[in-house]
């Protein structure tokens, strides 16, 4: 079998509220507990295991690749939650998108300071 990634950690000042955001932004199904962690679980079955931490969360960048219908649907929601996106991962650019290899992407964070991205064409296009 080739490597595949099949999760990884998200900590987090608060799993509910992170596990939460991350479903309904996203549009995911509900999250459900496995030990410590909220396990949110993306399209291709890999998942964000949000794992509580009292200590210092050190925010990470996760990158989505989703259709043109998810990203107007994310983007939506985004919008109607009032947060602010970004077009590049600097955050230089606010209240715009990209459009990097012919598709659309942007950038937001959640509430621990994560940088989370929305793309609908791989970096470098489809080959």
């Amino acid at each position: 079998m080739p490597v595949q990634l099949n999760h990884t950690i998200v900590h987090a000042r608060d799993r509910e509220e992170t596990a939460a955001f991350l479903v309904d932004v996203l549009g995911l199904e509900p999250a459900p507990v496995f030990g410590p962690f909220r396990v949110v679980t993306l399209g291709n079955d890999v998942s964000l295991d949000v794992l509580q931490t009292d200590g210092t969360v050190v925010p990470q960048h996760y990158a989505f690749l989703v259709s043109e219908e998810e990203f107007d649907q994310i983007w939506d929601r985004i919008k109607s939650r009032g947060l602010t996106y970004w077009a590049d991962p600097g955050h230089d650019k606010p209240g715009r998108i990209n459009t990097h290899d012919g598709g659309r992407g942007l950038y937001w964070d959640d509430p621990n300071g994560h940088n989370l991205e929305i793309i609908t064409v791989p970096y470098g296009g489809w080959g």
